[in-house]
């Protein structure tokens, strides 16, 4: 395989896995009540952490799981959890009423400022393991040894491929006060609740995937893997 097909591979794989625009949706939600820059903002902040994030698995593989002596079938549960109280809060409204109390302080606040404290709200667990879950550090750590024998080609093109990952987030991200005003507030309301309990089915999904990986005979293999061509996807 050449490195072109190797590079166009990765960003498919990656791209399916991260989902930027099945997340939009999400993004929204997260944003209610936030000026367009300060979402524009955030997304950038968003992007360069996905960036960086994955480009650290890439370049040194499972080091820093492997530091903690932790597993990524362990990181995938731990995960799930997170996600499971996040969508349980944005099942029960509890998401949106934080986000419409912070919505009154937002004006008030410098783009800047709005971005830094959306990100550090939203970094865990939306950023991650979200956006970036084992599926894609396992994936950047495989196309990380593929690459290896075009040397530093190779080295640059993965890298390349995960700064196009991070701009398509960007770009996607960028629709999302489109979504809002199309929705409305009532709408969007609605959309909060509706995709919490899908984050939750989601959730518990990751941690029965992650139990049975690190189990043998415990899950049974139709109940982790419903849908085998989209398996493994978080």
């Amino acid at each position: 395989m050449s490195l072109t097909e190797l590079s166009v591979n990765f960003f498919v794989a990656l791209f399916a896995l991260i989902d930027p625009i099945g997340n939009v949706a999400l993004f929204a939600a997260a944003t209610v009540g936030a000026t367009a820059a300060g979402r524009r903002a955030l997304a950038v902040y968003i992007s360069l952490f996905s960036f960086g994030f994955l480009g650290f698995f890439f370049v040194s593989g499972l080091a820093l799981l492997q530091f903690f002596g932790v597993s990524l079938p362990a990181f995938r549960i731990a995960g799930g959890i997170l996600l499971f109280l996040l969508g349980l809060d944005m099942a029960r409204g509890d998401f949106f009423a934080a986000m419409a109390a912070e919505s009154g302080e937002t004006e008030a606040m410098s783009t800047r400022v709005y971005a830094r404290q959306g990100f550090a709200r939203l970094v865990v667990p939306f950023a991650m393991p979200l956006l970036i879950g084992p599926g894609a550090i396992s994936t950047a750590v495989i196309y990380a040894s593929e690459t290896k024998r075009f040397g530093w080609e190779g080295f640059g093109a993965g890298l390349g491929v995960i700064a196009a990952i991070a701009f398509s987030i960007v770009v996607c991200f960028w629709m999302t006060g489109l979504i809002s005003r199309v929705f409305g507030r009532i709408g969007m309301t609605i959309v909060i609740r509706v995709l919490g309990l899908i984050l939750c089915a989601m959730a518990v999904q990751i941690i029965i995937v992650g139990i049975a990986a690190s189990t043998h005979g415990l899950i049974r293999h139709d109940t982790a893997a419903p849908y085998p061509s989209i398996a493994g996807t978080n």
